[in-house]
């Protein structure tokens, strides 16, 4: 790279095409398709390269504060020499085809909010990890997902105004319940201390930033816009079971995935801010338990840096049979558990493509390998042995 003074010295002309050459040759080396950056990225870019304080950047005089946030960004990442990441800032969605995409620029903050990320038990022996709760496509459905199970059918069905859940709204839900996880570990460190204290209430009140800060997202205006309807989808959103055990009676119960939420304050520009989600029943005795033997797993935050969405069904699964160990299953049995509408040709396609990615980008915790089998191809799925372990092993929760 330039220095900041070769930098300065060339015209305005020769910068922005210093610049998308950086990031041509940037694209190219992560085996993306180059892209041509707007005047308005160029123009955060000519920033990140010519400012030297905060100060420089005069934010108490933007009146816009989605633009404040975004200065005040670029010029943290100026110190932090993170040109890469920032680059990666100003692509549009769908340019990147990678497995994964980098953390934040804010991402050093990850942990300050909420040190660990859960996923919730449904009942019983009924997880939400042993299918996609969510649909795998970035468009709105509007169909039902049915799964027919050993001992059960579930059944997830969004609403008629805004559609199903996809897996990037399920952040929020997983933001939800390991908020809750973490106020029932505080809970029972006070009770072994002998304090007096109360369990933890079924109400989540989170900041916008917070919730994009937990899922290891940017903060831009975009980003605070899709929130709210993020939340619609998961009001909407309703699990329903249909038990078939030997011996007993078939019972059927519905479960929504947030009960109801509601806007407590908003931005200037009128985004959402803070809000109030009210956490269903289900989730909270799954969580709340003063016994502390809630059965909750604990899952990688780096799945939030997962871009595509059956990489993500395919984790869930991982983390939910193989464990510690290691699991199998037949591309047949993951197409009819992802829930997906496209053919099982092209998902085995989709499959065989993952696998390939993740021998250069691995999925969190899990190497995965195809073999063939009867029908179709198996998925094997092992526990990486030497691996930065992020869970932490919370008393009376796992």
């Amino acid at each position: 790279m330039l220095s900041r003074s070769a930098f300065g010295a060339l015209s305005l002309y020769e910068k922005n095409e210093y610049l998308q050459e950086l990031t041509h040759s940037y694209m190219t080396a992560k085996g993306q398709k180059p892209i041509t950056l707007s005047k308005e990225a160029l123009s955060r870019l000519r920033r990140f390269y010519s400012r030297r304080s905060f100060a420089d950047l005069k934010l108490e005089g933007i009146k816009d504060p989605i633009v404040a946030r975004s200065l005040y960004g670029l010029a943290d990442a100026m110190h932090k020499g993170t040109f890469e990441q920032l680059i990666e800032s100003e692509t549009p969605p769908g340019a990147n085809k990678a497995l994964s995409r980098p953390p934040p620029l804010n991402d050093d903050q990850l942990m300050f909010f909420v040190p660990q990320l859960h996923d919730a038990p449904l009942k019983d022996d009924v997880n939400l990890m042993d299918v996609a709760p969510f649909s795998l496509s970035k468009t709105r459905r509007d169909d039902v997902l049915r799964y027919e199970l050993k001992d059960c059918v579930i059944t997830i069905a969004g609403g008629v105004e805004n559609g199903l859940a996809n897996a990037y709204d399920y952040d929020i839900f997983l933001n939800m319940v390991s908020y809750l996880a973490e106020e029932m570990r505080l809970y029972q460190k006070l009770k072994r201390k002998g304090r007096n204290t109360e369990l933890p209430a079924r109400v989540f009140r989170p900041t916008a930033s917070q919730i994009l800060k937990f899922c290891r997202r940017g903060n831009g205006g975009k980003q605070y816009a899709e929130l709210e309807k993020a939340l619609d989808r998961l009001q909407d959103t309703r699990i329903k079971i249909t038990n078939f055990k030997k011996d007993a009676r078939r019972a059927t119960e519905t479960f929504p995935l947030i009960d109801r939420y509601r806007v407590l304050s908003r931005t200037t520009s009128d985004k959402i801010d803070h809000v109030e989600i009210h956490i269903p029943e289900w989730v909270y005795n799954g969580v709340v338990n003063p016994s502390g033997t809630a059965s909750i797993l604990t899952l990688n935050p780096d799945y939030f840096l997962l871009t595509k969405p059956t990489a993500r069904f395919i984790y869930r699964l991982a983390r939910k049979a193989a464990g510690q160990g290691e699991a199998h299953y037949s591309v047949k049995d993951l197409h009819y558990r992802s829930g997906t509408t496209i053919p099982l040709s092209k998902f085995n396609r989709s499959i065989e493509a993952l696998v390939r990615d993740a021998v250069s980008e691995p999925l969190p915790d899990y190497d995965l390998s195809l073999k063939p089998g009867r029908g179709s191809q198996v998925l094997f799925i092992k526990r990486r042995e030497e691996t930065e372990n992020s869970e932490m092993d919370f008393q009376g929760l796992e």
